[in-house]
């Protein structure tokens, strides 16, 4: 088995938070995105979307996708638990951990690829107007995490979960468009003040 890693971009650091929680060791293939190395032949052969983290099975299986490598993981490895244990937490952690990605993660990666020089490899027809307009989408999702944060001490509820390192990565990649969470959302930076002291968030 071993993980192909794509280093600071936010699908692969999912990956890595996951494991890191879980104290789960893979060895990895680092893999230089900002050289474009995701964009080889041999990334190609094993993700036709040229896309990262890549985890290969020991026989030969390819598994792509941030989340469903996590859901792999969880199933080998129950405890500690991140997906939920009972029907409704299972079902609050997804719904979060989706708000999360297409409220947040989505808007951010837009104003990135469309609005920073550095990605116009990535994205050839980099439309600057689309990057505004989801400039204000990320806001909007910043204040749906710090009204739910105002209520409760992780995203999903009373414990951490795979929703709140969606959230942490997508606030992360947030440096990257010179945008950091407002002054007055003090739940929201309560939290990530507290994300911030996980181990896991150095993975």
């Amino acid at each position: 088995m071993k993980l192909y890693d794509g280093g600071r971009a936010p699908n692969p650091r999912r990956v890595r938070m996951f494991l890191a929680e879980k104290g789960i060791e893979v060895p990895m293939v680092p893999v230089d995105m900002a050289k474009g190395e995701h964009w080889s032949p041999e990334i190609a052969r094993l993700n036709p979307l040229k896309r990262l983290p890549i985890l290969e099975l020991d026989d030969g299986s390819i598994l792509t996708e941030s989340m469903a490598i996590c859901r792999y993981f969880e199933a080998l490895h129950p405890e500690p638990n991140l997906f939920g244990e009972d029907p409704v937490e299972i079902a609050m952690i997804e719904m979060w951990n989706r708000r999360a990605e297409f409220e947040l993660y989505t808007a951010v990666q837009a104003v990135f690829r469309h609005g920073h020089p550095g990605m116009a490899k990535a994205e050839p027809r980099q439309i600057a107007e689309w990057a505004d307009l989801n400039r204000d989408r990320v806001i909007e999702a910043l204040q749906l995490l710090d009204d739910r944060l105002a209520k409760t001490e992780y995203l999903a509820g009373a414990r951490f979960s795979v929703a709140d390192i969606t959230a942490f990565v997508s606030i992360e990649l947030m440096k990257a468009i010179k945008t950091s969470v407002p002054e007055e959302m003090a739940s929201l930076r309560r939290w990530h003040a507290a994300m911030l002291e996980r181990p896991s968030a150095k993975a």
